[in-house]
């Protein structure tokens, strides 16, 4: 069994850990740090929890460290903020600097999530993991025939303008895999250069004539559709499972996939920014370590919101809590695991060039954000 290490080198006093989220990923695993947090009386004073977007968290965490006063201990993030902090320079190398404190970790990632974890050099340890997108979610009262192909889709959102909504994907990550999964279904010629997406930004912006704002979250997006003032949305597995147990939209609301989907997995990492002094070092590495022990990633089920969710092998639903366990079974859906099976996976974009796609489409593309 697995074990990562939580007790090596001894700390000369408690420390308060302050952890900012831009993923929501504190949905996942804000139980398993207060459970850290109990059973650690020596180590931790307290843990503050603070949220902020992607777009501003590295100018957050270069400014503590310009002013040599950096205060946030880890941050929990997606591709985006992940991508754009090591593009900076903000982050600690983790593994293999302290690999020490996660034996073994390259060997008991499942592989969708040792190929989000590589991408990063180490930088950031993934701590959840879910196959992503795009799929679509939509309101299966207001659309009758579902869209099979990217030119029908467009074709039905130029004959219902404002009545199809994605989320700026610098924000979001359904709007993210939408972006990154258009040049597989699109067939541009370099599906990891965001240079050579001709056909994806050439559709993104004819797109965008029917296409009313761009909300700066997911959670916008999936309001309007149980809202009823759009009717399609672009979405994501673990979203839209996470919507449907919240009761945000209707269990009847459907799914459907464009042909030539690959999947555009999805990962969430925990990152230390530099500058920390050595005690709260320890606090936040033990404190990673523990995020992947066995029974503390089985409650990352929790609510569906990044399903399935552990980023290790042989953490089955069954292992979760029994609460979580019905939740999860109430709202799962054939087509989810059909769509797993039936389509092919790849990463998202490394650092550099999830940079310059964001970039890209926040010129070409994004003048209605709001």
């Amino acid at each position: 069994m697995l074990i990562f290490v939580t007790n090596i080198g001894a700390q000369t006093k408690k420390v308060r850990l302050s952890i900012i989220d831009v993923a929501g990923n504190l949905q996942l695993t804000k139980d398993a740090i207060e459970a850290f947090k109990l059973a650690h009386p020596d180590l931790v004073e307290d843990i503050e929890y603070l949220k902020a977007t992607a777009p501003e968290l590295p100018a957050k965490i270069k400014a503590q460290q310009m002013a040599g006063n950096v205060t946030t201990t880890m941050v929990l993030t997606g591709y985006d903020a992940m991508a754009s902090g090591l593009e900076m320079g903000l982050w600690e190398n983790i593994y293999p600097t302290y690999k020490q404190y996660f034996p073994g970790l390259e060997t008991k990632y499942l592989p969708g999530a040792k190929a989000a974890f590589d991408l990063f050099q180490g930088y950031g340890i993934v701590v959840v993991y879910c196959p992503g997108g795009p799929m679509f979610t939509y309101n299966p009262e207001k659309l009758k025939k579902v869209p099979q192909t990217a030119e029908e889709l467009l074709e039905w959102a130029k004959a219902n303008p404002g009545k199809f909504m994605y989320a700026r994907p610098a924000n979001s990550g359904p709007g993210r895999c939408l972006l990154q999964g258009l040049p597989y279904i699109l067939g541009d010629k370099d599906p990891k250069n965001p240079k050579t997406w001709d056909k994806t930004w050439a559709y993104l912006k004819e797109l965008d004539k029917y296409i009313d704002y761009y909300p700066t979250g997911t959670a916008i997006t999936f309001r309007a559709l149980a809202e009823g003032s759009v009717y399609i949305i672009a979405s994501h597995l673990g979203w839209d499972m996470n919507q449907r147990i919240l009761g945000v939209i209707p269990q009847t609301f459907k799914d459907f996939f464009l042909k030539n989907t690959t999947w555009v997995t999805d990962a969430h990492f925990m990152c230390m920014p530099k500058g920390l002094d050595e005690n709260r070092k320890k606090a936040t590495l033990q404190l990673m370590a523990w995020l992947l022990r066995p029974e503390m990633q089985a409650l990352t089920y929790d609510n569906g919101y990044f399903y399935p969710g552990p980023a290790i092998k042989n953490v089955p639903l069954s292992k979760a809590p029994a609460e979580i366990q019905e939740k999860i079974k109430s709202a799962m859906r054939k087509e989810y695991e059909d769509a797993i099976r039936k389509f092919p996976s790849t990463t998202q974009l490394g650092a550099k060039e999830l940079v310059e796609a964001f970039d890209m489409w926040d010129r070409l593309v994004g003048s209605k954000v709001k």
